[in-house]
């Protein structure tokens, strides 16, 4: 289906941007384009006006802040994000989840504040910065503010960003630099489809913090973070491997579709938990 008419605007500052929004409220913000403009292609999305934001100072770099933290532009490409040396180093679990997401050439164009945006509840780069604890800075008609990506995600489809909002940065805290760990899936086509399951196990080395994260994908109506089977790696360690299992098995709740059943995705987060787990207990 071609893509239904629409007016194209490329905004070089947040207050064009921001403004080209309010005169078009059905317009829609524009970086990578790998998901929205399928979206109109299959007639799911409407926009009246597409605001072009790549051009944004800014939107484009990573930088490092000054208490530790990690900024990244909301029109860095994913594969810029994945080979950046401040990622690979000191987020390598986001690395590795970036790597994940299709294949190279639509990492090339694609977007992490996109894959974020999308909200699908397969996306593979949620479930790193959900382990990370980061955060996004976004700007709006009622001025910038910053959510947590562990309330960004409401529903599949769905995030917390008011109308009009603009995602401009995801930011890395300093205190997970090093999280160590394994992200684990399974799809239809390698590097060509959502994930049926995505299960990610990590630990961090600052013994001042709960040290195990938990996160899954594709298993739920949102990206997930299983809290209670963190907790019990805590306490007992890799020994625990079976029990966070079965816990991590309880809190999602799949659903059947053409990717994999949801008898099918639930079995694999076990399997995919206590894979993780071991892994980390040999890196140890």
């Amino acid at each position: 289906m071609p893509l239904p008419r629409f007016e194209y605007l490329a905004a070089h500052g947040p207050d064009e941007a921001l403004a080209a929004w309010c005169e078009t409220p059905d317009a829609a913000y524009l970086a990578g384009g790998t998901d929205l403009l399928p979206q109109m292609r299959a007639g799911r999305r409407w926009p009246r006006r597409l605001i072009d934001v790549k051009h944004l100072p800014g939107l484009a770099s990573i930088r490092d802040l000054d208490d530790g933290a990690v900024a990244i532009g909301a029109a860095v490409p994913l594969a810029d994000v994945e080979a950046h040396r401040s990622v690979t180093t000191r987020f390598p679990l986001l690395a590795q989840c970036c790597a994940a997401v299709g294949a190279p050439p639509l990492r090339n164009r694609a977007t992490l504040a996109g894959n974020l945006c999308n909200a699908s509840p397969a996306a593979d780069t949620a479930v790193a910065l959900l382990a990370l604890e980061a955060t996004v800075t976004v700007i709006g008609p009622a001025g910038t503010r910053s959510i947590p990506i562990a309330t960004f995600f409401v529903g599949p489809g769905r995030t917390a960003l008011a109308p009009g909002e603009l995602l401009m940065e995801v930011v890395l805290p300093a205190t997970a630099t090093g999280l160590c760990g394994s992200y684990l899936r399974v799809s239809r086509r390698g590097g060509m489809d959502l994930a049926t399951v995505g299960v990610l196990v990590a630990r961090s080395g600052n013994l001042s913090l709960p040290r195990h994260r938990v996160a899954l994908a594709a298993v739920a109506p949102t990206p997930l973070r299983v809290w209670e089977a963190e907790a019990l790696l805590d306490r007992q360690g890799s020994g625990a491997a079976r029990e966070a299992a079965a816990i991590a098995c309880a809190a999602c709740s799949p659903i059947t579709d053409i990717r994999g059943s949801a008898e099918y995705r639930r079995e694999m987060v076990g399997v995919f938990t206590r894979r993780a787990v071991a892994a980390l207990a040999q890196e140890a």
